[in-house]
């Protein structure tokens, strides 16, 4: 077979940083669980539930998925809208799953009380970490840093890198294991919202724009036979109604869990038969007369006078 002129898309890459990463979050995931979690959780306590198993097998399943080939190389060097569900794969998806994975002592263990903990919590204000996380959505999708982040390793893997910590933060005061550090169901359901709507400002001009935005992705070999325009409208779609869809649908879930439901059960629509004026008569009429009262000289102490 005649060597083709370009390499193929499909050829498979191995990236050992992403197999380390993913092996040692395992193993400090297990031994913190068998060895640090027994030393700190009160006797008979379980070190954790079948959520946190779940929620952390999740998690490094989308980080692997996410990261690794094939994904991750289309995603860097063929099409853009398989870069974006990288990334939002990576801040939307698999943050809130690594929270519900993380055992409250564990967050514990790592923060501490001190000033490590001050500064955590200042982060994870929903203020400071809206904005951190949206700033990064915004700045991750300019064209300059897209196109030096694709060529250059290492400021590609600081993007990703910031990325997912604002939206480990983003997502604390939702679903992270601190108590104190989360809002309550309506707050969150406003949070929410308000973060699904800065996304939209990149998507809607990523979808309507005219030209190539990013020109690393205009190569000569085109995966699934798509164009550079189509590749762009795709993504901003896929940014636009995604991420959107996704909080959205948390909102939902929220108000019908914490709001709709305990609403009705304490209303009903069923209505009391409305008494009578004969019904009550007939009432009063069966209804024994009170008895006077009597004085310890056994006499009937006469009523009182007005």
């Amino acid at each position: 077979m005649a060597d083709l002129p370009y390499p193929d898309p499909w050829r498979f890459q191995a990236h050992i940083e992403v197999w380390l990463l993913v092996a040692f979050l395992i193993a400090a995931w297990i031994y913190a669980v068998r060895v640090i979690g027994p030393r700190v959780v009160p006797a008979g306590t379980p070190v954790v539930s079948a959520r946190h198993r779940w929620s952390f097998v999740g998690a490094i399943v989308l980080l692997w998925l996410s990261s690794d080939w094939p994904v991750h190389d289309i995603a860097e060097e063929y099409l853009y809208f398989v870069h974006m569900v990288q990334h939002m794969s990576l801040t939307y998806f698999m943050p809130p799953l690594a929270l519900l994975a993380t055992p409250e002592w564990l967050l514990r263990v790592i923060v501490g009380e001190g000033r490590a903990y001050r500064v955590f919590a200042w982060f994870s204000k929903p203020v400071i970490a809206a904005v951190l996380f949206n700033a990064g959505i915004m700045i991750s999708h300019v064209p300059g840093v897209v196109n030096a982040s694709v060529s250059n390793p290492t400021l590609h893997y600081g993007v990703h890198v910031f990325l997912v910590t604002a939206s480990l933060l983003m997502w604390m005061c939702v679903c992270g294991p601190l108590r104190e550090l989360r809002i309550g169901p309506f707050p969150t359901m406003i949070y929410l919202f308000l973060n699904s709507v800065v996304a939209t400002v990149p998507a809607g001009w990523l979808t309507f724009a005219e030209g190539i935005v990013y020109r690393l992705y205009d190569t000569p070999v085109r995966v699934w036979g798509l164009g550079v325009t189509e590749d762009q409208q795709i993504a901003g779609a896929i940014m636009k109604v995604g991420g959107a869809v996704f909080l959205w649908s948390i909102i939902v879930a929220l108000f019908i869990s914490r709001i709709a439901k305990p609403y009705g059960t304490r209303q009903t629509y069923r209505t009391e038969p409305t008494l009578t004026f004969d019904q009550v008569s007939a009432a009063f009429e069966q209804s024994p007369a009170p008895a006077e009262p009597v004085t310890p000289s056994g006499t009937t102490e006469p009523p009182p006078r007005a």
